[in-house]
């Protein structure tokens, strides 16, 4: 009954996942660049340079999530940006908490999101629209 929604959505797949990197990538950068610029808006209280653990995080968020964002070393960068958020969410966020379910608590939620939306590309890749790919032809 569906053999034909399941072919089409198919062949579909390697530029779904690209739209996929691009979103989460943006949305982790600018969590970066709210970090460590006040900017778009301001997350925190501007961190001093290399103070623990905001600045450094805001520096993964907005390096990796730039290189996911181009599709440029994606499955390292993901993998760096997965672990990132796993720290974020047992050091910062799960001793809050037992559930991280509450977002206005900011229990932890997205940084459990993050962590396996990028743990999914550092096994599956950026998708078709890289500049991985780009680089390989």
């Amino acid at each position: 009954m569906f053999a034909g929604l399941d072919q089409t959505l198919t062949r579909w797949t390697p530029a779904a996942l690209s739209v996929f990197r691009v979103v989460c990538a943006f949305l982790y950068t600018v969590a970066g660049t709210s970090k460590l610029f006040d900017w778009p808006v301001a997350a925190f209280a501007a961190p001093g340079v290399g103070s623990w653990p905001i600045w450094w995080a805001g520096v993964i968020e907005f390096g990796a999530g730039t290189l996911i964002l181009l599709g440029l070393c994606t499955r390292p960068a993901a993998f760096l940006a997965a672990g990132e958020m796993a720290v974020a969410y047992f050091t910062q966020h799960q001793p809050l908490a037992l559930w991280p379910i509450d977002p206005a608590q900011d229990y932890g939620e997205i940084a459990i999101l993050y962590c396996f939306a990028f743990l999914l590309l550092v096994f599956t890749g950026g998708g078709k629209y890289t500049l991985d790919a780009l680089i390989r032809r």
